[in-house]
């Protein structure tokens, strides 16, 4: 069935293909015309600038200039070393005791202080994010003097949440020492 279509084609077409034989040297002229429009158009590219290539590279030398100064333009929060050098000293003081008082609590954990300690770990951890908040607040008012103080409130906070920790624990302590001596006296 599909060869008497095919056949019916052909009949159809019988007399309509070209079937002369081509001119003599027509080989020859079919190449140098292939091979003159080839020369053409090896000419016109390599004559031609590629401005794809140039906006490529402008603009990504445009995008990496931006991203550089958006990057150096980002401040880091400022503290209150940043406002003056009293409230420098200050802040310095205030790093140097919270440091302390954590390595004597921390040379103080046993059993009988984990919880204490951890619950006081925790409060600090809370008073250090928003010290974050404070740099980030302080950044945006222009050293206001609310901020300071709040600053300034937040670092006496630790301090004495340390302090008070410290006090429990020489309690404890005291509580087992008596315990242990009221024990062995009788």
């Amino acid at each position: 069935m599909k060869n008497d279509i095919i056949n019916a084609l052909f009949d159809d077409l019988k007399g309509e293909f070209d079937i002369n034989e081509p001119k003599k040297d027509h080989q020859i002229r079919f190449l140098e015309k292939l091979n003159a429009n080839a020369y053409v158009s090896q000419n016109k590219t390599t004559s031609r600038f590629n401005w794809k290539a140039v906006l490529a590279i402008a603009a990504s030398l445009v995008i990496g200039f931006s991203l550089f100064i958006t990057l150096q333009n980002q401040s880091e929060p400022a503290d209150l070393a940043s406002v003056s050098p009293e409230l420098s000293e200050a802040q310095d003081f205030f790093t140097v005791t919270i440091s302390n008082e954590l390595k004597k609590i921390n040379k103080e954990r046993s059993p009988l202080t984990k919880a204490i300690i951890d619950d006081a770990l925790a409060q600090i951890k809370i008073l250090e994010k928003e010290y974050q908040k404070l740099k980030t607040d302080l950044t945006e008012s222009g050293s206001d003097q609310r901020v300071i103080y709040a600053m300034i409130s937040n670092f006496q906070s630790r301090i004495d949440i340390l302090n008070t920790v410290l006090e429990q624990i020489e309690a404890v302590k005291q509580l087992k020492t008596n315990t242990n001596e009221k024990e062995y006296t009788i």
